[in-house]
């Protein structure tokens, strides 16, 4: 069992920055995939970023060169770095885990957090 809290979200200006962080119960959180995923009010819950246990990282499109992702397993610890945050960027941002090295969709995920809130002001 993983339970994953996220924090770091808020409110932030066109062309900020904000970090998120997943921190996550359990010994064996270096072997797992672990997942950041976004859903905006009507929207269906969407891929934003991914690192495996070995380090290796994907992006979803929208994303790729404004945000990265990043472990620390000695803490337990996933971070989301957002940097030029733009409005279309508001979202309930989740934190998810799988063992799976594939995972990369809402349905391989088997652990959630409960989600933290991001509103980029335009």
């Amino acid at each position: 069992q993983v339970q994953l809290v996220e924090s770091g979200g808020g409110l932030v200006q066109a062309g900020g920055s904000l970090r998120l962080s997943c921190a996550a119960s359990g010994r064996t959180f270096s072997g797992y995939t672990m997942g950041w995923f976004r859903q905006a009010p009507g929207k269906e819950r969407e891929f934003v970023a991914a690192i495996r246990a070995g380090g290796s990282t994907s992006f979803a499109d929208s994303v790729k060169g404004r945000f990265t992702i990043s472990r620390d397993n000695a803490k337990n610890t996933v971070y989301l770095q957002m940097n030029s945050l733009k409005p279309e960027d508001t979202a309930v941002y989740y934190c998810a885990a799988d063992r799976n090295p594939l995972a990369v969709a809402v349905h391989h995920y088997h652990y959630w957090g409960q989600g933290t809130q991001v509103t980029v002001s335009s």
